[in-house]
């Protein structure tokens, strides 16, 4: 190995163990990654920010655009609408929300289209008294297979098409995905909808989701005691409300102290704090019959007299949301002490810290109180999914019609040529916003930038495994322990490799290491890097094993109550049916010897 494979080869060990490590943020673990290869001299500095420019970053970022027209048009709330006009049987209901949210994923980013089908599947959860764990990790593992069927779908398809129109000068067609996806995406949902959800634990089926959205003894909770409740002078042992099966005292502090256990003999005071366990239904008893008020809530919400009424809603952190790695105070700032925290979940650990001393992660679910006419707009601001349906737009009416029109045109466009996909699509935005269907700040505001720095800084990098010769050396190693007789056992490897990576790390960043090594492998041995990238492609998308995988995974961990362990029990046996499935359609519809 000369000095550079050396030096790119360490610079990515790093970042692949800083991506599944977690601790950075993955696009600051790209930049840094980014400006170590420079630094060492790996990319020349000059080239060391044409990734922004690159086609794969601006068409990932259009479609993220187009995902929040076609939502601001009323195109899914159209869909729920029909939903709601027929009775469904649990497992018809399963199979509709998931063929519905696979179809969405097709077309639009799949991360936005589980976003947007969330809601709808809490309520009808509820509605139908359905555990909320039946229903969602099905419909997270829908959007993932939806995103492989289509070009736009998601953005590893994105990236190798990209990175082909590089090497052979041609780029994939937005439908060239779909002879291997479309089998893959219904093989999957069959699964999924007759066997995949029985394999989820039963201690997650158990509670009626009619009754509670989430573990009780993962809700927590903060009261007050306020002057004249009639608890005050009274042993914890007599108090009738902590006779509740439902309700979990967890500690008490003072106002300005640390929450801390007390025995049942201790004598609650005025303005004690009681940190509890307790579903949102338990609390509002506490606070009709009791001289209670939820902390938060009364201390901290700003309120205009006779204006507003306030409301209690449910959100989960998302990804990219700036609540992430931050505590109350910042949420207080950011949302101009318009919502209060009232309560927290997380991903089925026991927490037991004030909530003031919490700082948010990705898939915590909050339930936060605000104004009922400006709750939505916050939750936007915060990066929250809601889990309840929220008012719909009242400043924008709907214009499913033009909305489709112009995405439908768009597509044709790109697939006769007329103008290249990126081009289609900025097209697309700017009509969106000339017809008023998105608004220029949402622009800024639904583009996922966090993607956009992965991509644009990791281009590079993985163009630096190429200029070093460093995909040849690693082909070389590969075929060397695999050896040439078998391409197809190379291919399955390929596949299996690409599927374990992106379980761990993002799926972009999957998709652009192990396309160059892809195709280097396809031309060390003679064979069609068609197949090659196409299994990179179907890999980089499969991330079932885990909550971290993908961000679909991790926003249904939350609301779900599911544990890390929960993923791989469903994921698992998906992963080797789609393994059986897409070798052989590979090889037919991509031989490895072309025609």
């Amino acid at each position: 190995m000369s000095t550079n494979q050396i030096l790119i080869s360490g610079i990515l060990f790093i970042a692949l163990i800083l991506f599944a490590w977690g601790r950075w943020r993955y696009d600051f673990v790209a930049m840094f990654s980014l400006l170590l290869s420079v630094l060492v001299g790996v990319v020349p500095e000059n080239e060391a920010f044409n990734g922004f420019g690159h086609p794969a970053v601006v068409t990932v970022a259009a479609v993220l655009i187009i995902s929040q027209g076609l939502q601001n048009a009323g195109v899914v709330g159209l869909i729920s609408e029909q939903i709601k006009r027929f009775s469904f049987r649990p497992v018809a209901l399963l199979a509709a929300l998931t063929l519905i949210v696979t179809i969405l994923s097709a077309f639009m980013n799949n991360v936005g289209a589980l976003a947007l089908m969330l809601p709808i599947t809490m309520v009808a959860a509820k509605e139908y008294d359905i555990p909320p764990a039946r229903l969602l990790m099905p419909l997270a593992f829908g959007s993932i297979l939806g995103g492989l069927t289509t070009l736009i779908g998601t953005p590893p398809n994105i990236i190798i098409s990209a990175y082909r129109a590089e090497i052979t000068g041609d780029a994939y067609t937005m439908f060239a995905f779909s002879p291997v996806g479309i089998p893959v995406a219904i093989m999957g949902v069959l699964f999924l909808v007759v066997v995949g959800w029985r394999l989820i634990p039963k201690q997650r089926m158990l509670k009626n989701a009619s009754l509670n959205l989430f573990e009780i003894n993962n809700y927590l909770t903060e009261i007050q005691v306020k002057k004249g409740c009639e608890c005050i002078g009274k042993r914890l042992y007599e108090l009738a409300i902590l006779k509740n099966e439902n309700i979990e005292l967890v500690g008490v502090a003072r106002p300005r102290g640390y929450a801390r256990n007390v025995s049942n003999i201790y004598m609650v005071k005025e303005e004690d704090i009681f940190i509890i366990r307790a579903d949102p239904t338990e609390i509002k008893p506490l606070l009709d019959n009791h001289n209670f008020e939820l902390l938060n809530t009364a201390t901290h919400i700003y309120k205009e007299p006779d204006k507003h009424s306030t409301i209690l809603m449910e959100g989960v952190v998302a990804q990219d949301s700036p609540l992430v790695n931050r505590d109350i105070r910042y949420l207080r700032r950011l949302s101009g002490r318009s919502v209060a925290l009232v309560g927290l979940a997380r991903k089925g650990t026991k927490v037991v810290q004030r909530l003031r001393r919490q700082s948010f992660n990705t898939g915590d679910v909050l339930l936060l109180q605000g104004h009922e006419e400006t709750i939505d707009e916050q939750f936007t601001q915060l990066g929250l999914l809601p889990l309840a349906q929220r008012p719909l737009d009242l400043d924008r009416s709907r214009k499913v019609g033009i909305a489709l029109s112009v995405f439908i045109t768009a597509i044709i466009l790109a697939m006769t040529n007329l103008a290249s996909l990126p081009i289609s699509f900025i097209l697309a935005v700017m009509v969106y916003v000339l017809s008023g269907i998105i608004r220029v700040r949402e622009i800024y505001e639904q583009i996922d930038w966090a993607i956009i720095i992965l991509l644009a800084a990791m281009i590079p990098v993985g163009h630096a495994l190429e200029t070093t010769k460093t995909t040849l050396w690693l082909t070389d190693t590969l075929l060397a322990f695999m050896g040439t007789d078998s391409p197809i056992a190379v291919l399955t490897l390929i596949l299996i490799v690409t599927m374990l990576l992106s379980s761990v790390v993002n799926n972009a960043a999957t998709a652009l290491l192990m396309a160059p090594i892809g195709v280097a492998t396809a031309e060390t041995m003679g064979v069609n890097i068609d197949a090659f990238l196409m299994v990179i492609a179907v890999g980089a998308s499969c991330a079932f094993l885990t909550p971290v995988g993908h961000q679909s995974n991790t926003l249904v961990m939350g609301p779900g109550g599911y544990q890390f362990g929960d993923y791989w029990r469903m994921g698992l046996p998906l992963e080797i049916l789609i393994i059986c499935i897409t070798i052989p359609l590979v090889l037919w519809i991509w031989p490895l010897v072309p025609q």
